[in-house]
């Protein structure tokens, strides 16, 4: 099973300079949580398409197969790293529920 933390490093991994600051961030220099999932959606759908295209290429004759392996590489560890921000956010809602007024 995928952790939130190894969805994490897999996702800092496909990154070149490591985990960014979204591009909304708070003015006193915290992260806007919003604009965080919000980025991470966009980088699963950009790595998605990427991959698409590679794939395309690929049929195409246009692109070599490890292209389109590491496309596809990358698009499933953002698509890991969503789905590790999505569970434990529906874990944080399940457990406020929980607890008593």
């Amino acid at each position: 099973m995928m952790t939130a933390l190894a969805a994490a490093k897999a996702y800092a991994a496909t990154q070149n300079s490591g985990i960014k600051a979204p591009t909304g961030a708070q003015e006193d220099g915290g992260l806007d949580f919003g604009a965080m999932v919000k980025s991470a959606i966009q980088d699963a759908m950009t790595a998605t398409k990427t991959a698409e295209t590679q794939i395309a290429a690929n049929v195409a004759g246009k692109a070599e197969l490890i292209d389109v392996v590491t496309a596809i590489s990358a698009a499933e560890a953002s698509l890991e790293t969503v789905m590790a921000v999505r569970d434990q956010v529906i874990n944080a809602y399940q457990e406020i529920m929980r607890m008593p007024i």
